[in-house]
């Protein structure tokens, strides 16, 4: 992990909502081309470090991004520098099919030139190769022209997904992509974001399914109370007594759950 070279440092990162606390001088790295995993129990600050990183939440610290400061920056800013998002509600739309909806994400990484043809003639690109690719890793191709309201939680939250990714950014966050899945559901999901992991696409995932972040992470970084407790692979954080006292409830992961 160390040799791989930093996409996203963070230093410092402190979120107050009045006399709120939400995060504590926050500090961690993502690495290029890694899955970084966040966890922590119910009102530990993931939802908030994924909106400071993004700009929809008031900030102190430093972002560090491909080169660059984004602390500072608007969101839409954050995201043409390559900076994506999911969010726990969706962001997708029932009566669209699921190539339109990928569509969209798509055109939010499209050039100034290519959105100004289509807001003059009314014609909207074909979709590019890139997301052709996408489609087809997720095992999306075969049914892009099903409405999303047809399609199961699985499939919705791959579409979620997806329509992050067709912006081809840098690092997508991607903010509890399992919640409501089954154990079936999410195993699959995790297989997906594997194999576009292996493409080259950096992602952090705040996820509640420990088995899903155990199976997919490189890494872990633990919140608790909006402060770093724990950061290391996935095998080692899990068994650390302070986060099994803070989030696992007391129940130590099998050798064979975190290998």
């Amino acid at each position: 992990m160390s040799a791989t070279p930093s996409l996203l440092t963070v230093t410092d990162l402190t979120v107050r909502y009045g006399g709120v606390l939400a995060l504590d001088r926050v500090s961690l790295n993502v690495s290029a081309g890694t899955i970084l995993g966040l966890v922590g129990p119910n009102g530990a600050g993931k939802t908030t470090l994924i909106d400071a990183l993004t700009g929809f939440a008031h900030s102190t610290g430093t972002v560090e991004f491909d080169g660059g400061r984004l602390d500072g920056l608007p969101p839409h800013q954050r995201a043409r520098r390559g900076l994506a998002r999911t969010f726990q509600s969706g962001g997708i739309f029932d009566d669209l099919t699921i190539e339109e909806n990928i569509l969209i994400g798509e055109a939010g990484g499209a050039s100034w030139l290519s959105t100004v043809r289509t807001v003059f003639t009314g014609r909207r690109p074909k979709a590019l190769e890139e997301t052709r690719e996408l489609m087809s890793i997720l095992h999306l191709d075969q049914s892009a022209g099903l409405r999303v309201e047809q399609l199961s939680e699985g499939q919705r939250k791959l579409v979620c997904v997806a329509q992050a990714l067709a912006g081809r950014p840098r690092l997508v966050l991607l903010d509890e992509p399992a919640a409501g899945l089954d154990s079936t559901e999410s195993a699959w999901l995790g297989e997906r974001l594997r194999a576009i992991r292996d493409t080259g696409t950096t992602m952090l995932l705040v996820d509640h399914d420990m088995d899903l972040v155990a199976s997919v992470c490189d890494e872990l970084v633990v919140l608790d109370f909006g402060k770093v407790i724990a950061t290391g692979a996935p095998q080692d954080v899990l068994k650390d007594e302070r986060v099994i006292a803070a989030y696992l409830g007391g129940v130590v992961p099998r050798a064979e759950e975190t290998a």
